[in-house]
């Protein structure tokens, strides 16, 4: 890899039709072991809920296969969105991912809710805290305990935590609090320099880091042709065009589903709207452009999301994400 970039995996498990939950989760476990002995540093796994298509709905234990797939590559979530949840439960399971695999154990959170509604509603705690006073609890339990209560089993070593976020305020707020940060360009292209720059200008030495950490999470498709990687990313945002006009609940479509659609001309805007800002194509054209990034970001870190229904395809682009990034 580049001196002083890592790159990471962010997973979501996409479920493409044909498929079960169960092939898809079990993909990201083979994917993970084959980024590991790419030189990867960490797979991380989304949080997702009643949406088929995704497969993500519990990263701890998504992670907790992953780890024990795996020898060396750190393993959590990217992110547990700790609205959904108690920071009691958190603590206990990532207590007992860190009790098993020391040391490769992440953490990262999330302040939106994510999914439909009425899922969220039947998630989380019944005192709905606000998100700070979440994060303090959890931080008390990885600490020795909150309001007399412990989180068991206590981790010697608490796992790495790290927020995720989509804006210049979130990445301030990670810096003051003196935690790594990740920048989710996946879901806002465009912002990722200002808020990086937002989170150095906040950031506060703090007992998990001395100095700032930052990180960008980006989708990448990238293929030995320029053809096959915008046929490949193409299926998922063609999922996405049907979970919202078709049915919600869809599976994702196949490469060959995809390339026999004629899309409209208001689903090619929104195909362009997601794949332009993103990183598609072979390595000269995704190589440039990738760099030109992590200059502007100065990140320390890239996360890379590939969703593509081929996963021999799916191993291929993080291999050429990997050369790339190496070349810088």
């Amino acid at each position: 890899m580049a001196e002083g970039i890592a790159v990471s995996v962010h997973d979501t498990a996409p479920v493409w039709r044909g498929d079960t939950a169960g092939d898809a989760l079990r993909r990201s476990v083979d994917l993970a072991r084959a980024v590991e002995a790419l030189g990867y540093r960490r797979h991380w796994v989304a949080e997702h809920h009643n949406t088929p298509a995704l497969a993500t709905s519990s990263p701890a234990v998504l992670a907790g296969a992953i780890l024990g797939a795996t020898a060396t590559i750190r393993a959590g979530s990217g992110a547990v969105l700790l609205p959904n949840h108690s920071p009691y439960a958190v603590a206990e399971q990532f207590g007992v991912l860190v009790g098993l695999h020391p040391g490769r154990v992440d953490l990262g959170l999330g302040r939106a809710a994510g999914g439909s509604g009425e899922a969220a509603a039947r998630l989380g705690d019944p005192r709905r805290l606000d998100f700070g006073e979440a994060l303090r609890e959890l931080n008390e339990y990885f600490a020795g305990g909150s309001g007399g209560v412990r989180a068991i089993p206590e981790p010697g070593t608490p796992p790495e935590v790290w927020l995720v976020g989509s804006s210049a305020s979130s990445a301030a707020y990670a810096g003051r609090l003196g935690l790594p940060y990740v920048y989710a360009h996946a879901i806002v292209g465009g912002g990722a320099p200002e808020a990086l720059e937002a989170y150095r200008q906040a950031f506060r030495p703090s007992a998990a880091l001395a100095e700032p950490h930052a990180g960008v999470a980006v989708i990448a498709v990238v293929n030995d042709s320029d053809e096959r990687a915008h046929r490949l990313a193409a299926s998922f945002v063609y999922g996405q065009i049907l979970m919202r006009t078709a049915d919600p609940a869809t599976l994702l479509p196949t490469e060959e589903e995809t390339a026999a659609h004629r899309f409209t001309t208001a689903e090619e805007r929104f195909l362009r709207e997601k794949i332009d800002p993103q990183f598609v194509g072979g390595p000269e054209r995704v190589g440039p452009r990738l760099g030109d990034l992590l200059r502007r970001t100065r990140a320390d870190e890239l996360f890379v999301l590939t969703q593509v229904p081929d996963h021999q395809a799916r191993i291929r682009s993080y291999e050429l994400v990997a050369k790339i990034v190496s070349s810088l």
